[in-house]
């Protein structure tokens, strides 16, 4: 398309626009809403709003033979479900997964897999009041700017509702990690000001506590914290770690699509998501190169590291050891306390956001990370392939 025909489009589109007021917003016929595709080789399509009918997903280039059943999705969706302790949202919602297609006699068909979820616990009437109203910290102001219009029951798209779907989706991805012998798991290093000690590491302990962190007396340090912060009508963040154990070498593209850069973007597209970081991350700054190389060396004909400063990941391409990355989660935006803001009308105001809310994400969102991790994982590791002929005539001859 030139550039003269995009501009005959765009009139034409400005011309058969329609306006239509409700309050102060303005709907304009044409407007869209792009972006909720991830992937190339293995996909994932997410779709629904916090206080519609459902949510769901469809994940496409699922490999066909692999023994799945609603019961493999509803183990992490039961991590991530609203409602599950104390330190969590009061929705009520069962988040129970129904796959519609994809899958028969318990294997995957090759087909895409639909999964649906219905929302059955959603309070509209909480949010009446942010329908002129901007949350402090929130999308709302964002997506009034983009659309001209937004959903303001629970915030629509933009709520973290949607990263159910995101589950369903690294559920099945990683079920066919499984069958590749590799494994993800994430759990919480900070909540807050208290960080874990590195010297009391036990990951069995993070599926022990509702803060998903393993180290049980920094569980005990963070629940105070938490406790008091909710007391103040407040809300509090943290940092998830993610560790990918059998990955092997040469993973990733060397340019734009290097397996940092792709998982920094599905990590990055989680909500409240602030900073990511692999390996040494930001410390490696700090050091010298002496410091910050890891040094390599072979035991018994297996290459090893010293160190993982890096992450497991040198040029964009994974190198075989444990790839580690963390994510950083601010504070939940919508939070109790009176708080000043703005109204879609040009006035100041001041607001005291009512419904049901985390006072901090991180709990629910390391089953959240371990889901976008695993679906980058399949997408690349399904391209990696098919990256040289030697693998190819590989995966031919074993026909």
């Amino acid at each position: 398309m030139t550039i003269i025909n995009f501009m005959i489009l765009f009139v034409k589109l400005e011309k058969n626009s329609i306006q239509c007021y409700n309050k102060t917003h303005v709907c304009r016929k044409g407007s869209f809403m792009s972006g909720s595709l991830f992937g190339k080789n293995f996909t994932i399509t997410t779709w629904g709003e916090s206080h519609g009918a459902a949510i769901g997903a469809v994940i496409d280039g699922c490999p066909a033979g692999i023994e799945l059943c609603e019961a493999d999705i509803q183990r992490d969706l039961d991590r991530r479900r609203p409602g599950a302790s104390a330190y969590a949202s009061k929705r009520k919602e069962q988040d129970k997964a129904l796959i519609l297609s994809g899958v028969f006699n318990g294997v995957s068909t090759g087909a895409p897999i639909s999964i649906m979820i219905n929302n059955t616990d959603a309070r509209s009437i909480d949010y009446n009041n942010l329908a002129n109203t901007y949350r402090p910290g929130h999308a709302d102001y964002s997506y009034d700017q983009k659309y001209g219009f937004r959903d303001y029951r629970g915030g629509g798209r933009s709520s973290a509702r949607e990263t159910a779907c995101r589950v369903c989706g690294g559920a099945i991805a990683k079920k066919f990690l499984t069958e590749l012998s590799i494994e993800i798991n994430s759990y919480a290093i900070s909540v807050g000001s208290v960080w874990i000690d590195r010297s009391r590491f036990d990951l069995a302990q993070a599926s022990l506590n509702p803060f998903c962190m393993p180290d049980r007396l920094a569980y005990e340090q963070a629940a105070v914290e938490t406790a008091q912060a909710m007391t103040d009508g407040n809300s509090i963040g943290g940092i998830v770690e993610c560790k990918i154990s059998g990955i092997k070498p040469g993973v990733g593209e060397p340019v734009f699509e290097k397996f940092t850069a792709v998982m920094g973007q599905a990590i990055f597209s989680i909500n409240a998501v602030k900073g990511v970081e692999f390996g040494a991350g930001f410390s490696a700054a700090r050091m010298k190169g002496s410091e910050n190389n890891d040094i390599m060396y072979y035991d018994n004909g297996v290459l090893r590291k010293r160190s993982n400063h890096a992450g497991g990941v040198y040029g964009g391409i994974t190198d075989g050891s444990d790839v580690i990355f963390r994510a950083a989660f601010k504070p939940t935006p919508s939070i109790f306390k009176k708080q000043q803001t703005v109204t879609a009308d040009g006035q100041n105001t001041s607001l005291s956001i009512k419904g049901r809310h985390d006072p901090l994400i991180v709990p629910r969102a390391v089953v959240v990370v371990e889901a976008m991790a695993a679906l980058v994982v399949a997408d690349l590791t399904l391209q990696s392939m098919l990256s040289n002929i030697k693998n190819i005539k590989i995966l031919w001859g074993n026909r």
